[in-house]
This record gives C-alpha cells, sequence and structure tokens, in this order.
C-alpha cells in the first residue's frame, strides 16, 4: 500500500514518524513552505519538512494546491490512501479523488463535537473533561467525513493546549496505523457523524486571547490554558499588556469590596491572587509586554504592587 502524507506542524509529525517505522511506502510528503517565524522573523522551516528529510523521504513544498504541476506530480505517485494531518490546507475534490481507495485525517477531537480548525483549544476553554482523536475518511465539506475509528483521553487539570497537543498527536499517530491496517485489510466499516451533536471550533484571533473579568476563576482559568501558546490569554497589569501563561483558581466566595479583576493579594509559593466575579484566580506565570516570560515570584522580585490600588485594566 503506498500514501501521499500531507502534513504541516508539529502535531503532524509523530504519525509521520509512526507509518515511516510501520514500513508502509511513503510515496511523497507534501508540506506548506517555509515562513518567517518568531521575534526575529526568521525563515523557518515547516517541522513535517524537518522530520521528513531526517528520514530520508521526497518533501514537495506547496503554496497553491491548485498548481496543476502539483496535481500532476501527486498523480503520478498513483497512491492508495492519502494521509492529512494538521496540514493548514484544505484539499479540493480534484485531489480527494486522486487516490485509489481513501483520503483520510486525524482530527484532534471527538468528532461531530469541534469540528474547526481549533478543537484542542475549544476543547480546554469550555472546559470539557474529556476528548480525543478521529480518523475520517475526507469530503469536501471540512471534518464532516464518516468515522473510521475514535480514540478518546481524558483531560488532565494541568494540561494546557500545548500539552494536550502533544498527547492527541501521539495517540493519533496510533489510531492512523490501526487505520491503514483496517483499509490494507479490507476490514473498515465507517459511521456516519451524528449532526445533531455538532460543535465548532473555529480559527483563534488574536482578540480572542484578552481575559473578560467578570467571567468565573474557573472560566477564566480554562481560556489560559487553551491559548497556549497561542494568542496567549492576556489583560493589562496597571494599565500594561500582560500575557498571563499559567494559572490557578480558587472557588473561594469573593469580598464585597473587590471588584473583578482587583489584585486580592498575594499567595506564597502558589502566585498573584486577582478577584473575578466568582472566585479568585491565580497567576502563576506571567509575560509584561517587551518583557521575558517569569514565574509569579520572579515577577514579584522586580515590580512592586500596592493593593488593592493595583489592578487588572488598561
Amino acid at each position: 500500500m503506498k500514501i501521499v502524507y500531507f502534513g504541516t506542524s508539529d502535531f503532524a509529525v509523530p504519525a509521520l514518524e509512526a507509518i515511516h517505522k510501520s514500513k508502509i511506502e511513503i510515496s511523497l510528503v507534501v508540506t506548506q513552505p517555509a515562513r518567517k517565524s518568531g521575534r526575529g522573523q526568521n525563515i523557518k522551516e515547516p517541522p513535517v519538512k524537518v522530520a521528513a528529510d531526517g528520514m530520508g523521504l521526497e518533501v514537495y513544498q506547496v503554496e497553491d494546491i491548485k498548481d496543476r504541476a502539483f496535481v500532476d506530480r501527486i498523480k503520478m505517485c498513483e497512491a492508495d490512501v492519502f494521509v492529512v494531518v494538521s496540514f493548514g490546507k484544505r484539499l479540493t475534490e480534484e485531489l480527494l479523488d486522486i487516490p485509489a481507495r481513501f483520503s483520510i485525517n486525524l482530527h484532534a477531537s471527538l468528532l461531530p463535537k469541534y469540528r474547526g480548525a481549533a478543537p484542542i483549544n475549544w476543547a480546554l476553554i469550555n472546559g470539557e473533561e474529556e476528548t480525543g482523536v478521529t480518523v475520517i475518511a475526507m469530503t469536501g465539506e471540512i471534518d464532516a467525513g464518516d468515522i473510521l475509528l475514535q480514540r478518546s483521553i481524558d483531560i488532565d487539570d494541568e494540561d494546557d493546549a500545548e500539552a494536550l497537543s502533544g498527547k492527541l498527536s501521539r495517540i493519533g499517530a496510533e489510531a492512523l496505523i490501526e487505520a491503514l491496517d483496517m483499509i490494507k485489510k479490507d476490514k473498515i466499516i465507517v459511521q456516519r457523524q451524528d449532526g445533531s451533536s455538532l460543535t465548532s471550533a473555529p480559527k483563534l484571533k488574536k482578540d480572542d486571547g484578552e481575559i473578560d473579568w467578570s467571567a468565573s476563576a474557573r472560566d477564566i482559568h480554562n481560556k489560559i490554558r487553551g491559548l497556549v501558546p497561542w494568542p496567549c490569554a492576556f489583560t493589562y497589569l496597571d494599565g500594561k499588556l500582560t500575557k498571563i501563561w499559567r494559572s490557578g483558581f480558587s472557588e473561594t466566595p469573593v469580598k464585597d469590596a473587590l471588584s473583578p479583576g482587583s489584585i486580592a493579594g498575594i499567595v506564597k509559593g502558589k502566585g498573584i491572587c486577582a478577584a473575578t466575579a466568582k472566585g479568585y484566580l491565580i497567576i502563576k506565570e506571567l509575560q509584561l509586554e517587551g518583557g521575558r516570560r517569569m514565574d509569579a515570584g520572579a515577577f514579584l522580585a522586580g515590580h512592586k504592587i500596592e493593593i488593592p490600588k493595583f489592578a487588572c485594566n488598561k
């Protein structure tokens, strides 16, 4: 069985490694071009390109997937299956029709929940206790194909989007190997998605990161862990834009004198305590605009906080 692998981000690397290790023939790896990245705007190759080069696999970096030269190159592979994992571009109907058997996609949610570009983030933001991965047969409609198989995991209290992505990428790699084996042995049994259970996970925007202190401490905490590393939750500490990287919370009732966003105190060994509409958020790791990321202890060593004057506002 021959496959063409489409992937770009870190999430797609474990699956590529697992397929390569399984001895399934990878005719071609398709990924996106190098991009400018980070503060220095240095040109950086996609993680899948780096991984594929290390395995000695042929790589095609494409900007326009409708380009005829690209489509013709894909057809030359005579692939049985296309495997798509965090590729970042929507495959056309023409491309989906090329493989002899299937075009399959690994999606980081238990479909039909969290269809869209940011399933891991929204599962955390919404306080889900369980998530997983789904392997689907691809159609022209995004994330709407029939389900080949699913694997679920519990979400740990300390998971942020970065940590959860790592866990899901690993179980996703295992799920893809199982799905490819099922295809090879003609043992695929598909299941239609239940449209009544559909929820969406739209692409994140930078503005999604701003903290609303009128929400509960639990909801703000979930937002913080759901937005690591981008766009990262942020607020304004005494008027200065501040990213919040890590937090905890307490559902202890807030004193009447404290308005949401007020700094209520310092919890020794834990962090900076801020009042919310319901409970207290404990800020454990933060980053002032233009500064470095630091834990609350290091921040407090270099910044004086006058309580209760200091507040999370512009």
